[in-house]
């Protein structure tokens, strides 16, 4: 995977986030992409255009509060360092179950999660799209 990395003109990196940070195994291939080849030169070159999808069941004030979203912005930074541009798409308070009544979720309004999920996700979904357009458009 990691060389097959190297013959593209961008790539995107989807991960969930689970207790603050993308999932375990996301951590470990951005770890062994990332560090054995950044660019140790004085004019930081760089390879492509990387984006970085983050989706989540938590809502967007929240994740500011708790300081989620410096994780991001420092992943981001950090591929930025290493393949010159890198932008970011976080996608909050998604449904996380499809039947909310099979789980303890008390605290989860589900109406409210749904209205999200009908009225927000179409909106991200476009965002993610309009992100692989650019990527098209810059390599292009």
């Amino acid at each position: 995977m990691l060389r097959k990395v190297e013959e593209v003109d961008a790539l995107v990196l989807g991960s969930p986030i689970y207790f603050a940070d993308v999932t375990g195994e996301m951590r470990s291939f951005m770890e062994r992409l990332l560090f054995p080849a950044l660019p140790y030169d004085t004019n930081h070159s760089t390879l492509i255009k990387t984006g970085l999808i983050y989706t989540m069941n938590q809502k967007e004030d929240v994740v500011k509060q708790i300081g989620w979203d410096l994780i991001f912005r420092l992943n981001e930074m950090i591929t930025a360092r290493k393949f010159g541009q890198s932008e970011s798409l976080i996608v909050y308070d998604t449904i996380l179950w499809d039947d909310y009544s099979k789980y303890v979720s008390m605290g989860v309004d589900v109406k409210a999660k749904a209205k999200t999920r009908k009225e927000e996700f179409p909106k991200d979904c476009q965002k993610a799209f309009d992100m692989g357009v650019r990527f098209a458009q810059i390599q292009g």
